[in-house]
């Protein structure tokens, strides 16, 4: 449950709801509230979209109420040891959830049939899914003395060197993460293929064949790639309203952003659920202020903020306000990106990020942060 899993998701029951497929969309209330907008605008358009909203147990995993996603959860270590005791328990979490099966119509009468039909969305290209599971499989980060030293990941055409400290948690390991991972790797095996939130031509091999095809024949399922999905969304109220409401208005970010010179604004955002340390905010900051260029930068709101770093960003701000847009909280991102002013995107190279960047056409400078962002 996080915005950058929820948000492609929600697209891809749009897309099937436009071509008559019934959508049903199966989250949490407070997940449920941030997407309400753009299933509400799905709904009124006359498409086959419905959600089913499943009580989620915060107080049971130690959380407070509220917490059912990972930007407003503190830490996402503590959620893992949380969530690895109690969350994951099928008899103390949501069991209509687990009894919920999909039937298909009966051919006739007379065949009644039901059967589970999964398919695994993992939120990743194939190259980086080819990635994390030749680094399970091979395991060569077991062969290096530190943290810090770089190995080379076997079974890829290109020469593709990471440390450990770089590698997906997920893989590499750690305690509370065990009982996460194997639950999730259980998943996987009884899905029937992978649906990726790519497309074909981005992802070729010059010399074998291209990273779907191997990927599909590493898992010996099929894989269907059916993106990037996010161009489902057309309309300017469709990009504004995607994902969660934005801290700021679709008039103030538009009148702002056509105040401003084509091609020459910097967009500078990490995603909603990396973490960017005070020291690091403070840096990017200066480098922004530095560039002399327009920008248009994206904070998370965080509660570890000393005041400290808050004084220094409100000074940050009166100096550079006559050529900024500092938006504290959430933005709309593709309606962001997607206007002719922007012409460079600092981002951590969450996927979506990295798809939505290159249907806008617009260069990226990439600072990656976790999970397969190295």
């Amino acid at each position: 449950m996080a915005q950058g899993r929820i948000i492609p998701m929600v697209d891809m029951a749009r897309l099937f709801a436009k071509r008559g497929v019934l959508a049903t969309i199966i989250t949490t209330p407070f997940n449920a509230a941030r997407m309400k907008t753009t299933v509400d605008q799905v709904i009124e358009s006359g498409l086959p979209i419905q959600q089913i909203q499943l009580p989620f147990p915060s107080r049971e995993a130690g959380l407070p109420d509220g917490c059912e996603n990972f930007d407003s959860i503190p830490s996402l270590a503590r959620l893992a040891r949380k969530t690895s005791r109690t969350v994951l328990r099928r008899d103390s979490a949501c069991p209509k959830l687990y009894n919920f099966r999909y039937v298909p119509p009966m051919d006739n009468e007379d065949s009644p049939q039901t059967r589970d039909t999964k398919a695994c969305v993992p939120g990743r290209c194939c190259f980086a899914l080819l990635f994390a599971h030749n680094l399970h499989q091979y395991r060569p980060f077991e062969s290096v003395a530190s943290e810090h030293e770089p190995f080379v990941v076997l079974g890829l055409h290109h020469r593709i060197e990471i440390t450990k400290a770089q590698c997906p948690i997920e893989i590499v390991g750690q305690s509370y993460f065990d009982i996460l991972s194997n639950r999730i790797q259980e998943a996987d095996c009884t899905s029937y293929g992978v649906v990726s939130n790519s497309f074909y031509e981005l992802e070729p091999d010059e010399l074998e064949p291209e990273y779907v095809e191997k990927y599909q024949k590493a898992i010996g399922k099929k894989v269907w790639t059916i993106g990037p999905v996010s161009l489902c969304n057309k309309e300017t109220s469709d990009k504004a309203a995607r994902g969660n409401k934005a801290s700021i208005s679709e008039s103030q970010c538009l009148t702002w952003l056509n105040s401003k010179e084509e091609n020459y604004v910097v967009y500078a955002c990490f995603g909603s659920a990396s973490y960017v340390f005070p020291s690091q905010l403070m840096e990017i900051g200066l480098g922004l202020e530095a560039s002399n260029q327009p920008f248009i930068w994206v904070i998370r709101r965080s509660n570890d903020m000393s005041t400290e770093v808050e004084n220094w960003l409100d000074g940050l701000v009166e100096r550079v306000q006559a050529r900024s847009l500092i938006i504290r909280g959430w933005a709309p991102q593709m309606l962001i990106l997607s206007h002719p002013v922007i012409g460079g995107f600092l981002t951590h190279c969450g996927w979506n990020s990295t798809s939505e960047g290159i249907c806008a056409g617009v260069q990226m400078v990439t600072l990656p942060i976790f999970s397969e962002q190295f």
